[in-house]
């Protein structure tokens, strides 16, 4: 059986050549992260040409996701050579860009004053060095260094996100969102979600050139987290900031529950930060790390993500080879066959209510049945034929034992399952009847090597209505309807 859990990469310098691109492909990546919080657009744009090269070089599908920067309040640049804040000393905070040292740090934020309060909790950078407001003045903020260090250069400035509603996303990022649909991405991530208002403005610059990932990383998202995910196509849990936002220990409780809700509703969730972060210098992962990326898979994430690891490690393939070797462990142990069962009976108990797309429902309902139909009959594969990815997706959710195989007409659309669970995309020719679909679906998979003359497979699909066939008058997509289990000779 072939690893299940997709992998997520980030490029950077030690990972944008040619050359490293592919060993990182044939090392087992699925997916290809551009960070656009650093570098300039016109390199990103490049390494995409680069990703593509790489890609086609290898034989595989590959996907990229461009990642917003999102806002980011930064401090006013602290002396060449930094400087060190006094645990339980006291500091005043100021709104402005002027320089900052050990006892004034300003902060590029003009209603700084306005949103803090006694009380209020100021981290800088990663959250090394965190401070409580004692008092809130006219011009500055008193604090309390509850944990001090050294800190230089202009780092970020980290403030609660139910104190400070920063604009998400910013006019930066829908120009960049812009360039970046354009050019063919497959997945746009827009950074500091707050709420599903923040994804539909994204949604508005980039209509169906991609697909939206939601980042969880604030207080503010966990309260509108069932809307944010109806609005998103998939969602990140970007546990880095999420733990300065909220307290550390609740972070793997949260990951949890983001990771169930996502699998519920059909979207794929990646799991993100410091997943083997010691990897950037040492040659092997910790045992908490690889405990740490073990515990994602049995959580049932579609993806887990390398950041710096592969951004400015110093040796990214065996990066992603070691999280390959450790996510297929684990789901060796993952007991995916009763998580199938907790759905079905969720799925079962909850009905109809609240579904108001109807065809949504039937998909459901036809997904939850061939997850069932797939071990009564033991199939070798279950192949989803689909153009939006719906059905693919839709299956995914019961995490099945078979290997499952995407087909669709459209190359975006191969590469955007790259980020599904469990599915081995590939492309195949258009069809216009159900035995013409179902017979290229069999053929198909059996040229391509995934089943053999003698095994049993399952086909999954909605019912091809000619060619670009669209959602019925009020449906927003057309149902899964379609489950033939064929006899492959």
């Amino acid at each position: 059986m072939t690893r299940r859990t997709k992998i997520v990469a980030t490029i950077g310098p030690a990972s944008d050549s040619l050359e490293m691109l592919e060993q990182l492909i044939i090392a087992g990546l699925d997916v290809v992260r551009l960070n656009l919080s650093h570098g300039e657009i016109a390199d990103h744009l490049a390494t995409l040409g680069r990703v593509r090269e790489a890609a086609d070089n290898a034989g595989r599908h590959v996907a990229v996701l461009a990642d917003l920067p999102g806002p980011k309040i930064r401090s006013g640049r602290f002396p060449d050579g930094g400087v060190t804040i006094e645990t339980s000393g006291e500091v005043r905070l100021a709104p402005g860009d002027q320089p900052s040292d050990a006892t004034t740090i300003h902060v590029q934020h003009a209603t700084l004053l306005d949103d803090l309060r006694a009380g209020s909790k100021v981290q800088l950078g990663d959250g090394a060095i965190s401070m409580t407001v004692l008092e809130v003045g006219a011009t500055t903020a008193l604090a309390r260094v509850d944990t001090g260090g050294r800190t230089s250069g202009q780092p970020g400035v980290h403030l609660s996100s139910t104190a400070v509603r920063l604009e998400t996303p910013t006019a930066a990022d829908l120009v960049l969102a812009e360039t970046m649909s354009e050019a063919g991405v497959e997945f746009i991530a827009v950074s500091f979600v707050c709420g599903s208002n923040d994804v539909k403005r994204v949604r508005e610059v980039v209509g169906t050139r991609a697909q939206l990932v939601s980042k969880i990383e604030t207080r503010a998202a966990l309260d509108d987290l069932d809307d944010i995910i109806e609005a998103s196509d998939a969602v990140m849990v970007a546990r880095g900031d999420l733990g300065l936002d909220c307290p550390i220990e609740d972070v793997p409780h949260l990951q949890k529950q983001i990771v169930r809700a996502c699998v519920d509703a059909a979207k794929p969730v990646i799991t993100a930060t410091q997943m083997l972060e010691s990897m950037i210098t040492a040659p092997s992962p910790t045992r908490a790390e690889v405990s740490d990326v073990a515990n994602a898979v049995f959580d049932g994430t579609d993806a887990v993500m390398l950041s710096g690891e592969t951004a400015v490690g110093h040796d990214p393939v065996g990066v992603v080879r070691t999280m390959a070797v450790v996510a297929a462990r684990a789901e060796e142990e993952a007991g995916y066959r009763r998580w199938a069962r907790m759905l079905g009976r969720k799925q079962r108990a909850a009905g109809g209510v609240g579904v108001v797309d109807v065809d949504l429902q039937i998909t459901n309902a036809v997904s939850h049945a061939a997850s069932e139909a797939a071990v009564d009959a033991d199939v070798a594969a279950i192949l989803c034929c689909t153009r939006s990815g719906r059905t693919a997706r839709a299956m995914a959710r019961f995490r099945p034992d078979a290997r499952m195989v995407g087909l669709s007409p459209d190359p975006k659309m191969v590469r955007t399952m790259c980020l599904t669970w469990g599915v081995e995309p590939i492309q195949v020719d258009m069809y216009s009847t159900t035995d013409e679909m179902v017979w290229f679906a069999v053929e198909t998979a059996l040229e391509s090597g995934v089943v053999e003359h003698g095994d049993t497979v399952l086909v999954l699909a909605g019912a091809p209505s000619g060619p670009g066939a669209v959602p019925r008058r009020g449906h927003k997509s057309v149902a899964t309807d379609v489950l033939r289990i064929v006899r492959v000779d």
